[in-house]
């Protein structure tokens, strides 16, 4: 539930309240916050970029105008962060690749221009893995993030620098992005909010590696939060198409379709033979669903779409390889098509479906494409009979920093067995390779004392029905915690 917290670690919907009724002002909420970063964010090393001297002048501005009584926008004067990846106005956006160590934005996101419109204080971007492909965060340019929870291990990835910084109350809200669990499992594993938006409906132009404009597949930019009510917040500024498209078209945010927990329908799905959930995570969420259950809504458990889970996460994997293939090289592509001919038919590792998603055809990426659609007519369906639908983020709580290898050959401990690292990601595909929103909210600690979160999943353009459960889950069970030792 929720509870007062100190000034650093407040919501940013509680801090912009504060500004507008000048309880603080904008240059002392920016100080305060950089103070924090030069004090605790070298044990972190989540906040990897700074524009803090372009952001005090902004502060001294927001001041100015307040006083004038000119009218602000809905994030006047909040200081915030953004991922490595977005652009903004002349810092490096590199995606952890030392190739692009030197590439400076010349001018910024459509998702930042956002931001600064609504009157945010961008005043720094958080780290990243290499090319954003991993649920840890270290590259060579900018080093290890570490989980404010137990720093040695990892705040998940690739939005690992945004959930450290907002866990440990260095930042007042952040930008993120979600191919693959982006923004779901850092949430899950630093005790945040964060929410991965339907497919499309946030502009993505300006998060690309440099040299490129079109959007990718599957991916999408969203919020991440010490509260559910700032994922509202942050959405109605973000949501909408980018420069071209709003031309001609909007983008408005449904209404939730509940506002009370006893009038919504849950399934409840805690494992699955595709990726197996930690005891920790099944019991967190099952308390979770009894409590909902209590509360008067209808509960159902193991619910899913009529859709097979290992095909649908053969779906996803091609799918995602293939929108992650254009960062090849002519070399690498070349060396990948000479590979693929000798795997053999029957291995379906992980490292196989990447293989071939990097070089097939666009005939073949049509196939996969035409089933993809076909389940999202099934989960179309399913979301006629339920609301959402609670699912674990990751198989278990965050782990500790592992860097050797590639992704699949790292193990994670569940339930006292090795699992690689990348069977988790069929619970970031089961949803997003089908353009639909997902929320993590905190819901408890594993014994180990580390953040739980929820997967609320919803239909495609619920994006307000899954928040809106996030926000009863925060108000009625449980809250955002501030990590110890952090003050």
């Amino acid at each position: 539930m929720t509870q007062e917290l100190d000034l650093p670690f407040r919501s940013a919907s509680d801090l912009t309240i504060a500004l507008k009724r000048r309880q603080i002002g904008a240059r002392e909420l920016l100080d305060l916050y950089w103070s924090r970063v030069e004090r605790l964010n070298p044990a972190l090393n989540a906040i990897i970029v700074d524009d803090i001297e372009n952001a005090r002048k902004r502060a001294d501005d927001a001041d100015a105008a307040l006083s004038r009584g000119d009218h602000v926008g809905p994030l006047f004067g909040l200081p915030m962060t953004v991922k490595e990846s977005f652009n903004l106005e002349g810092t490096p956006t590199t995606w952890g690749v030392p190739a692009h160590k030197n590439a400076i934005a010349a001018d910024n996101a459509e998702t930042v221009s956002r931001l600064f419109g609504a009157g945010a204080n961008i005043f720094g971007k958080t780290n990243v893995p290499l090319y954003l492909a991993d649920w840890q965060t270290f590259n060579e340019i900018y080093g290890t993030t570490n989980n404010p929870w137990d720093v040695t291990r990892g705040p998940g990835g690739s939005s690992g620098g945004a959930a450290a910084a907002l866990a440990a109350g260095l930042t007042g809200l952040e930008l993120g992005s979600d191919i693959g669990a982006s923004i779901r499992n850092p949430a899950h594993y630093c005790g945040v909010y964060g929410h991965k938006p339907t497919y499309g409906l946030v502009s993505y132009a300006g998060h690309a590696l440099p040299g490129m404009v079109s959007d990718p597949d599957i991916s999408v930019a969203g919020p991440l939060a010490r509260s559910a009510r700032d994922l509202d917040l942050a959405m109605s500024v973000l949501s909408g198409p980018g420069p071209i498209d709003r031309r001609g078209m909007q983008a408005g945010l449904a209404p939730p379709r509940h506002q009370r927990i006893a009038d919504f329908r849950v399934a409840v799905l805690l494992s699955d033979e595709m990726a197996e959930a930690d005891q920790s995570v099944q019991d967190a969420i099952a308390r979770l669903a009894d409590f909902l259950g209590k509360q008067g809504a209808k509960v159902v458990e193991n619910a899913r779409p009529d859709i097979d889970p290992s095909r649908a996460h053969q779906v996803y994997i091609s799918l995602l390889r293939a929108a992650t293939s254009r960062r090849q090289t002519d070399a690498e592509f070349e060396e990948n098509s000479k590979r693929v001919p000798g795997l053999a038919a029957d291995d379906m590792s992980y490292e196989a479906h990447m293989l071939r998603a990097y070089v097939m055809s666009h005939r073949e990426w049509l196939g996969w494409n035409e089933e993809r659609h076909r389940m999202r007519l099934k989960w179309e369906a399913f979301f006629q009979d339920y609301d959402v639908l609670l699912c674990p983020a990751a198989t278990t709580s965050a782990f500790p920093h592992n860097q050797e290898g590639e992704r699949w050959e790292r193990m994670v401990k569940v339930n006292g067995k090795d699992q690689p690292g990348t069977d988790q990601m069929f619970w970031a595909g089961y949803s997003c390779c089908f353009y639909l929103p997902g929320t993590v909210a905190p819901i408890g600690f594993c014994d180990e004392n580390l953040p739980i979160g929820v997967q609320i999943v919803g239909p495609q353009f619920g994006d307000r029905t899954c928040i809106e459960l996030a926000k009863l889950i925060e108000r009625e069970y449980h809250a955002y915690t501030p990590p110890p030792g952090w003050a």
